[in-house]
C-alpha cells in the first residue's frame, strides 16, 4: 500500500470515530433531555403549580434562578416540568407519522395501480396547502388540547414520511434478494415487513430524528396561538404566550421556556445529522 493511500485510510477511519464520538455525545444529551422529562416532577424546587402573588414577577435570583412569572410561580419548576407535555407529546407525534405514513408508501408502493395512484392524489391534496396554515385549520376545529394538537399535525405531516417510503419501497421492489424471496414462497407480509422495511428503515429513521425539532417547533407555535395545551398545564409554547406581553417589563418568562426549546430543538437536529452522517453508506463502507 502507497503512503498516499495509508494516509487516506487513516484520515477515513480518523472521521469515522470522530462521527461515532459525536453521535454517543448526542445521544447523552437526548437521554439526558428524556430522563428530565421523566422525573420533572422530582426535580422541580417549587410546586410549579402553586401561585403566590406576593412572588410575581421577580426576577433572577438564587432563590429562583429563572425568576417568577405573573402569579408567582417559579419559572424553573415551570420549564422543568413542561419537559414533560413538550418533548413527549412531540416524540408520540414523530412516532404516529413515521409509522403511518411510512405503512401507507409501502402499500402504496408495493401494491402500485390503482391503490397507488388513489394515495397519491390523497397525497398532494394534503402538500397543496401550507402545512401551518392546514393545522391551525384542523386544530381550529377539533379545539384545544395537545391531543388535538398532535391530530392536528398528524393530518398534515405524514405524507412526507408516505413519499419517502414509497420511493424507497419502488427502488427495493425489483431487486434480486427480493425476487429470490418470492421464488421461496414467502408471503406478502414477510416480504414487507421483513426484507424491504429493514433496508428501508434507515433513511426513515433519519428523517424521524430530524423532524423531531420541527414538531415541535409546530406544537410550540400551536399552543403560542391557543390552540394547544391548556392553562394552567405548563407548556413551552404556551408558556411564552403567557410573558409575551410582559416582554419589555419581564423578559425571562419568555426567555426561559424560549431557551428550553432552542437547546431542545437543536440537540435533536443535531443529533439527526449525526445519525444520517453515520448511516451514510459511503461512511460505512469505509
Amino acid at each position: 500500500m502507497s503512503e498516499e493511500k495509508k494516509i487516506t485510510v487513516r484520515e477515513q477511519k480518523i472521521k469515522k470515530n470522530h462521527t461515532r464520538a459525536k453521535l454517543i455525545f448526542f445521544l447523552v444529551l437526548a437521554v439526558i433531555l428524556l430522563l428530565i422529562a421523566v422525573f420533572a416532577e422530582y426535580l422541580c424546587p417549587y410546586d410549579p403549580y402553586v401561585q403566590n402573588l406576593a412572588q410575581a414577577q421577580q426576577p433572577p435570583s438564587m432563590a429562583h434562578p429563572l425568576g417568577t412569572d405573573r402569579y408567582g410561580r417559579d419559572m424553573l419548576s415551570r420549564v422543568i416540568i413542561g419537559s414533560t407535555t413538550s418533548i413527549f407529546a412531540t416524540l408520540l407525534l414523530v412516532a404516529i407519522i413515521t409509522v403511518v405514513g411510512t405503512a401507507i408508501g409501502m402499500i402504496c408502493g408495493w401494491c402500485g395501480g390503482k391503490v397507488d395512484t388513489v394515495l397519491m392524489r390523497i397525497f398532494d391534496v394534503f402538500l397543496a396547502f401550507p402545512g401551518l396554515v392546514f393545522a391551525l385549520a384542523v386544530a381550529g376545529v377539533l379545539g384545544g388540547g395537545v391531543q388535538n394538537a398532535i391530530i392536528a399535525l398528524g393530518a398534515i405531516s405524514w405524507p412526507k414520511f408516505a413519499r419517502l417510503s414509497r420511493g424507497l419501497t419502488l427502488a427495493q421492489k425489483d431487486s434480486s434478494y427480493l425476487m429470490a424471496a418470492r421464488l421461496s414462497g414467502s408471503s406478502t407480509s414477510r416480504l414487507l415487513f421483513k426484507h424491504i422495511l429493514p433496508n428501508i428503515a434507515g433513511p426513515i429513521l433519519v428523517t424521524s430524528v430530524l423532524d423531531i425539532g420541527t414538531m415541535m417547533m409546530e406544537l410550540a407555535g400551536l399552543s403560542f396561538l391557543g390552540l394547544g395545551v391548556k392553562p394552567p398545564m405548563a407548556e413551552w409554547g404556551s408558556m411564552i404566550s403567557d410573558g409575551r406581553v410582559m416582554l419589555q417589563t419581564a423578559p425571562w418568562m419568555v426567555l426561559a421556556p424560549g431557551g428550553a426549546i432552542f437547546i431542545t430543538v437543536m440537540i435533536f437536529n443535531l443529533l439527526g445529522d449525526t445519525v444520517r452522517d453515520y448511516m451514510d453508506p459511503k461512511q460505512r463502507n469505509k
